[in-house]
């Protein structure tokens, strides 16, 4: 692991070299942070294998993010750190799979936000930091309250603008944001009202970051809320093309506690007179950002000097009137969010780096959440943790002959009753009803003859369910905040 002593080492170092640092010119100061990466990760919620133009969605336009594919790598066997919203994160920072990464639930405490991050391990935001780049996080976090270890200006981000609560962030007029450790109050929503679209909010903020850092190294991390239920979005140009196209509808009707009034359920979702046309309209939007991003950074002049990775935090969810069927979100792949089959988190990863990454180029590299942060480090010259899940990417990426290949993907999810899955080459097994049954059930597929999982063959390949089944019990280690397999129970 990074030493904590080494800390206090950076920052005698830094104030050391303050007088010095500012005697050398803008031009000198330019030219040195030029020569670190700056590192973009934009991250979509519960964003669909199949929601993206590129990849066959015929509704919704995405021209944008098709072009970083054009320009960019695709990864055709990326997959999310798990199932659901905050293990997923977690995963991401700590470059720890769901068996060993502190969160691995969506565990919600009071007064708001969700169980905090500890400050004692590691995150990708803590060590870039300390590779001199810096730090921001706009959209939305769920990884610890304001004030707790797991806020996220205590995990690394210098800057944070957004929802703290992912409970909260189903809200898309709500009544506050967070920056850093002050309530920002949306004036005109008030949980009755609907006057500023949050995600635009956030979004002017991101841009202002890099408009604020364009002579600095830095690292943004965007957790996008869209296409997260609720379904909502402003009456635009972007949503009165897709009323035009998708004409009449089916609402989605209202439920108790949905609608927006004084005696709100902030966790619930609003009713919606068009939500196709609004599902259409939010990823849209979630492509518009990316242009924006875009054009900022090529208008800076940092277009060479920019790594910039697009990813799903999980797959389609079917929440708030959702409907990835029409959609055909999961593509050619079983499953949706909470689900660990491929359809719950193989994700569109797209990697984008002009001048470095090949135009138009795929990988088939299979790799994961907990690889970006070994990546990132990689690519900033820093030191990369001791004993984490995570490998660089960064050699596939250059299309290097010396990438390293994981022996082995796990995931856990800790809902309905409880499912590991690993896969290893071309097989993935699936174990369902871990923590309510004596004797869960395992199923094994072939991926490299049924993407789609439908063909359990465990009963044909006994000894490679039972070796896969080993390696789910191996790769877990205890948490008691978010259960214990039946073999940890006393």
């Amino acid at each position: 692991m990074l030493r904590r002593y080494t800390i206090p080492l950076v920052l005698l170092f830094l104030s050391s070299g303050f007088v010095f640092t500012n005697c050398r010119s803008k031009e000198e100061k330019k030219v040195e942070a030029e020569k670190k990466t700056n590192i973009i990760f934009i991250l979509a919620d519960d964003l669909g294998y199949g929601d993206l133009g590129f990849l066959g969605q015929e509704y919704i336009e995405t021209p944008n993010i098709d072009r970083l594919a054009k320009e960019g790598m695709f990864f055709t066997s990326h997959y999310s750190g798990a199932t659901v919203c905050a293990p997923s994160r977690s995963s991401f920072l700590t470059g720890l799979h769901t068996g060993h990464t502190p969160i691995r639930g969506n565990l919600g405490v009071n007064p708001e936000g969700q169980y905090p991050m500890p400050d004692s391990i590691a995150s990708v935001a803590k060590v870039l930091s300390g590779a001199g780049y810096k730090t921001g996080a706009f959209g939305k976090w769920g990884l610890g309250f304001i004030g707790t270890t797991g806020d996220p200006n205590q995990q690394g981000f210098e800057q944070f603008y957004g929802y703290n609560c992912q409970s909260l962030a189903h809200r898309y007029y709500p009544a506050y944001l967070w920056q850093n450790e002050n309530k920002v109050v949306l004036e005109g929503n008030g949980w009755t009202e609907k006057t500023t679209y949050a995600p635009d909010l956030i979004q002017k903020e991101t841009i202002a970051f890099l408009e604020n850092n364009k002579e600095n190294p830095f690292f943004l991390f965007m957790p996008i809320v869209m296409p997260h239920a609720e379904l909502a979005a402003p009456d635009d140009e972007i949503f009165q093309k897709y009323r035009a196209k998708f004409k009449d509808e089916k609402p989605r009707l209202p439920g108790k506690g949905t609608e927006y009034g004084t005696d709100i359920n902030t966790s619930a979702y609003q009713s919606q007179p068009h939500p196709h046309a609004t599902f259409a309209a939010m990823v849209e939007r979630i492509d518009l950002y990316v242009g924006e991003v875009l054009q900022k950074v090529d208008e800076l002049g940092l277009s060479e000097n920019t790594l910039i990775i697009f990813a799903s935090d999980n797959g389609a969810h079917k929440e708030g009137g959702a409907d990835p069927d029409f959609f055909n979100s999961n593509g050619p792949y079983r499953g949706h969010k909470r689900d660990l089959y491929e359809g719950g988190v193989r994700t569109p990863m797209i990697a984008w780096w002009p001048g470095k990454i090949q135009a138009g180029s795929q990988s088939d590299h299979i790799s994961a959440f907990w690889d970006l942060l070994p990546t990132f480090a990689d690519v900033a010259g820093a030191d990369i943790p001791e004993n984490i899940d995570g490998i660089s990417f960064l050699p596939t990426m250059l299309q290097q002959k010396d990438q390293k290949e994981h022996g082995f993907l796990y995931w856990e999810f800790h809902e309905q009753g409880g499912k590991q899955a690993v896969r290893q080459g071309k097989w993935k097994a699936v174990k369902l009803q871990v923590f309510g049954s004596e004797k869960p059930t395992v199923e094994l597929y072939d991926l490299s003859t049924d993407i789609a999982e439908e063909n359990n063959i465990a009963a044909e390949n006994p000894e490679k369910a039972k070796e896969l089944e080993g390696l789910m019990n191996s790769s877990h280690t205890t948490n008691p905040i978010f259960g214990l397999l039946p073999s940890e129970r006393k």
